[in-house]
């Protein structure tokens, strides 16, 4: 076999690759047994027809278009290993030449990851948030704790703010109630806004008893979008009562005896999380300082799949469990269709060149990741994904994506690398020391976290896929010469 690669831009080639026939013998071999396996011809047993028989009944064609669908990803797979070029997905392929007995030629176009070259970066430098852990916010924080363990108790008034109300809807569309649209018994916090557009404003001064009928638009349901006449009957109005902050509170809310050792204890909590959103806001940085750097061109294939591929996932899985459409998303964020296609093209592009880069230095510094880390991050993914770490491997193990755990584990090793020779002041001018290796490690990690697309594109099936892709063509090349 011969082949040839050119270069049609930094993230395309053309291979043109030669095959002499006598190196299509096995395929051709494989291609008479699989036919036979298939066919029923009077005078021979099933599977003992002679091959002379099955090109006079069935066709020479036939014959050579399974053998060529059978031989074409080796002969894909071999001018890839020899142009040292690491395909994104799959080819397309084109049959320029087949002559019975003499020679099979094809082309495969395919989109490649491009060659990147890492500059020095010991130089960036990123400024992040202080961490300030204020009164306000411990006494903030104690407070929503606080609201946990309110009381209620009804009263005899109109509902106010604040109030846990009891009611009874019924909500009307044209004139007609809707079968969904009758509920009993809700309890509501007034002021909340967690129900209907109007409500708060439609129960307040409202007393038990009272009935108040109001127009608002339905955010679910067999009418959701639609223009509602929502009658409201207050059964019942019930005063919150928030518990004293006290001793006698931190024992009831927590396993401290005192209210001081409680708001210690939401001084640390609230200086963990802000450390973490630093060492994260660290990271996000310097990854763009990096991404400034260096030159990186991205297929537009791979572009249009992976801007796809984040809006199905918004549109079906995200939007859809909060019973809104991507209209009415766009409406509530208050962004135009045509905004929303630029910010998400250009999250796109930074996903796949993140990949990239990262990638290149992983090759560059041969990053390797090791069983325990691998197991480490597989346990936060699996508790950001609300499942058990056996649920969530064995899941992986099914799907085939160990690699890609591999990829992002090894991603955010480059870019902790990269972090730590960059220099990291907070908003006082002082220098950040990025110490907490887990909390570091973690942080780059969803920082460096790649494009579904990207990594799909990357896991290349395209060899085992190059010869179905032909199958028409090759199909066309042996018919013409069957029939000459």
């Amino acid at each position: 076999m011969k082949s040839a690669v050119e270069t049609l831009n930094p993230t395309r080639v053309r291979l043109t690759v030669e095959v002499p026939f006598e190196e299509l013998k096995d395929s051709l071999d494989a291609a008479y047994k699989k036919i036979n396996q298939q066919i029923t011809v009077k005078g021979f047993r099933k599977g003992k027809v002679p091959a002379r028989v099955i090109d006079q009944r069935f066709g020479r064609g036939a014959v050579l278009e399974e053998a060529v669908n059978d031989a074409l990803p080796k002969f894909y797979t071999e001018a890839v290993t020899e142009a040292e070029v690491d395909p994104l997905g799959q080819p397309e392929v084109d049959i320029t030449e087949l002559k019975d007995g003499e020679t099979l030629n094809f082309t495969a176009e395919v989109d490649i990851r491009p060659s990147i070259e890492i500059p020095d970066f010991s130089g960036i430098e990123v400024e992040v948030d202080t961490v300030e852990v204020t009164d306000e916010d411990v006494e903030k924080s104690v407070e929503q704790l606080r609201e946990r363990f309110a009381s209620t108790s009804p009263v005899e008034r109109a509902a106010e703010e604040g109030d846990v109300v009891t009611l009874d809807l019924e909500a009307k569309v044209d004139g007609e109630v809707l079968e969904d649209g009758v509920a009993s018994g809700v309890s509501y916090t007034v002021g909340s806004g967690e129900l209907l557009d109007g409500i708060d404003d439609a129960v307040k001064g409202v007393e038990a008893g009272g009935e108040v009928t109001f127009t608002s638009e339905l955010k679910g349901g067999s009418a959701a979008g639609k223009e509602a006449e929502v009658t409201v009957k207050v059964t019942q109005v019930a005063a919150r009562e928030l518990p004293e902050l006290d001793d006698d509170f931190a024992q009831l809310a927590s396993e401290f005896d005192t209210l001081d050792e409680l708001k210690a204890d939401s001084r640390k909590r609230l200086a963990d999380m802000k450390q973490y959103d630093q060492a994260t806001q660290a990271q996000e940085r310097v990854l763009d300082k990096l991404l400034e750097l260096v030159e990186v061109p991205v297929p537009e294939k791979l572009l249009d799949d992976e801007v796809n591929t984040r809006k199905h996932n918004l549109e079906h899985h995200q939007l859809g469990q909060m019973g809104l459409d991507l209209e009415k998303y766009l409406e509530i964020q208050g962004k135009t269709a045509e905004e929303f296609e630029t910010e998400t093209r250009e999250a796109a592009v930074k996903g796949i060149k993140t990949q990239f880069v990262l990638d290149a230095l992983v090759k560059q510094e041969e990053y390797n990741v090791s069983q325990e880390e691998l197991t480490e991050h597989l346990m936060r993914r699996a508790a950001s994904s609300n499942m058990s770490p056996d649920q969530f491997a064995q899941a992986i193990v099914e799907q085939g994506q160990v690699p890609l755990l591999v990829g992002e584990v090894a991603r955010g090793k480059a870019l902790a690398a990269v972090v730590e020779k960059a220099t990291v002041k907070d908003t006082n001018g002082e220098i950040v020391d990025l110490d907490d290796e887990e909390e570091e490690t973690e942080a780059a990690e969803a920082a460096a976290e790649p494009t579904d697309t990207a990594e799909q594109k990357t896991d290349a099936t395209a060899e085992d896929e190059a010869g179905t892709k032909a199958a028409d063509k090759a199909e066309d090349k042996a018919e013409e010469k069957t029939e000459g």
